[in-house]
């Protein structure tokens, strides 16, 4: 009993981390690649706090309206901070293999999510991603403008031979003439119209289940759930 207590002691204790280690983390990994950074966040404190006081001296409260512009600060300070962190994470993956699934992966509540590609051209490795949610089966390719379309009407005719009569909604991700750039895609998505209930939604993913069995196996050298940015730093957190 000693001994295991005398062991216990020796252990290293883990230290806990709160939210400003996670922000202080992301400061030093955007700072590390824009050194810009730290002087915009002082211009946001500067101005807001000026602009307080600036209100305060009008309505005859300059002190209180001062410390009123310091505590906003910090959330505009922090809201900046998690854009451009955002912004980073994306420029890091873009391009790559799996891109599409690492951002489909910050995506809130309300989807169903497959992290693996539902389609694969073994030749091209162009892809396509499958989520279901209240606007119905979307899917979403990666790839060049030019090669996807094919790729992504064999995987919306898959899906209409499961559950017809369901709305499937086709994306293409890209910098193309008619894609969804990589950073704007998870809002492009949040911003379709729902037209399913909740229940409905739950339906359909678990009959999605039979689709497993018809999926390509992936290129070898691909590994879409290698792909991953800071989901936290992309939210803003």
């Amino acid at each position: 009993m000693a001994r295991k207590k005398s062991a216990e002691a020796k252990r290293p204790k883990v230290k806990k981390r709160r939210w400003y280690h996670q922000v202080r983390d992301i400061f030093v990994d955007v700072q590390r690649q824009e050194p810009n950074t730290v002087w915009i966040i002082l211009a946001i404190v500067v101005g807001t706090v000026g602009l307080g006081v600036g209100i305060g001296f009008w309505t005859g409260h300059p002190i209180l309206t001062g410390i009123t512009g310091l505590v906003l600060a910090f959330p505009i300070a922090t809201w900046f901070l998690g854009r451009r962190a955002e912004r980073l994470a994306y420029a890091r993956i873009e391009g790559e293999p799996g891109a599409v699934s690492a951002a489909l992966g910050t995506i809130r509540r309300g989807w169903s999510i497959e992290s693996e590609p539902v389609g694969v051209d073994p030749r091209t490795r162009d892809m396509v991603f499958r989520i279901v949610g209240r606007p119905g089966v979307v899917l979403i390719s990666e790839g060049p403008a030019g090669r996807v379309q094919r790729l992504l009407s064999t995987e919306a005719r898959k899906v209409n031979r499961v559950i017809p009569n369901v709305p499937v909604v086709e994306i293409q991700c890209g910098r193309d003439e008619g894609q969804v750039p990589l950073p704007k895609l998870v809002r492009h998505v949040q911003r379709l119209k729902p037209q399913l209930t909740k229940h409905q939604v739950g339906e359909i993913s678990r009959r999605m289940r039979a689709l497993q069995q018809s999926r390509l196996p992936i290129p070898k050298g691909i590994d879409p759930t290698k792909v991953r940015p800071d989901r936290r730093a992309m939210r803003g957190r």
